[in-house]
Formats: C-alpha cells, sequence, structure tokens
C-alpha cells in the first residue's frame, strides 16, 4: 500500500496517478480512467477530474493508494 500525503484539501485523480508513479504522463493517466481500471474507494470511477480526499483509497493495477 502507498500513502500519498495530501498537502491541499484534495488532488486531482490523474494528478495523484501520477505523483504515485503509477503512469509516466498525464496523459496516460486520462486514458486509463476513462477505459475503468482505477477504483475509487472501491468502485471502478470514470472521472478524470475526480477530488480524491484525506481517507480516500485509489486502486491501480494491484496497487493501492491511500490518501492521508
Amino acid at each position: 500500500m502507498i500513502e500519498f500525503k495530501v498537502t491541499g484539501d484534495y488532488i486531482p485523480m490523474i494528478q495523484l496517478l501520477k505523483a504515485a508513479n503509477l503512469v509516466q504522463t498525464g496523459g496516460e493517466a486520462q486514458i486509463v480512467v476513462t477505459e475503468g481500471e482505477v477504483k475509487y474507494n472501491g468502485h471502478v470511477d470514470y472521472r478524470k477530474r475526480l477530488k480524491v480526499k484525506k481517507g480516500d483509497t485509489v486502486e491501480f493495477r494491484d496497487k493501492i493508494i491511500r490518501v492521508i
């Protein structure tokens, strides 16, 4: 599990995937989100600009990110 500390109120989903080094580019992040490869709090979510907040979890390719 990856623990990611958010500095503001939230981080957009595509920025989180990049910041956690799970994708190489923002374009790649957008593609994996729109193709349904990312789960947000246990459910597939297709929103690229989703605001991920403290306490949320994101799953992608057998990696789990917990936002703290």
